[in-house]
């Protein structure tokens, strides 16, 4: 069974910092590239970034660029997202999720094969 473990989130105060991980298993995590999405109550699920499965290249939302850092580590099949100067408009539940094509990265949530169960992130203002 494929599984993936999102880890991390919290309250935070505006201008603070998060950091969230993704733990896989059941997966050649190294064959997938990997995506942070997030989702408010009564919104779309949308992208937030992602990261080749090599790590070599990565792609940001618009809203969190500069702000933001996708990493991995494939040795010890995790993937981070490294939270700067959050605002309160960064709240919502944050998924991890697989993607098993690699040689683009997708922002799309359907082009994505598995999902974590998520993490709450509050940032108050």
């Amino acid at each position: 069974q494929v599984l993936l473990v999102e880890s991390g989130g919290g309250l935070v105060q505006a201008g603070g910092s998060l950091r969230l991980s993704c733990a896989a298993s059941g997966l050649t995590f190294s064959n997938y590239n990997m995506g942070w999405f997030r989702q408010a109550p009564g919104k779309e699920r949308e992208f937030v970034a992602a990261i080749m499965w090599s790590g070599g290249s990565t792609a940001y939302a618009e809203s969190v660029k500069g702000r933001f850092t996708i990493s991995r580590d494939n040795a010890k099949n995790t993937v981070y997202l490294q939270m700067n100067s959050l605002k309160p408009e960064d709240t919502g539940v944050y998924y991890c999720a697989a993607d098993m094509s690699q040689l683009r990265l997708s922002r799309m949530v359907g082009a994505h094969d598995y999902w974590g169960q998520g993490a709450q992130v509050t940032v108050s203002s």
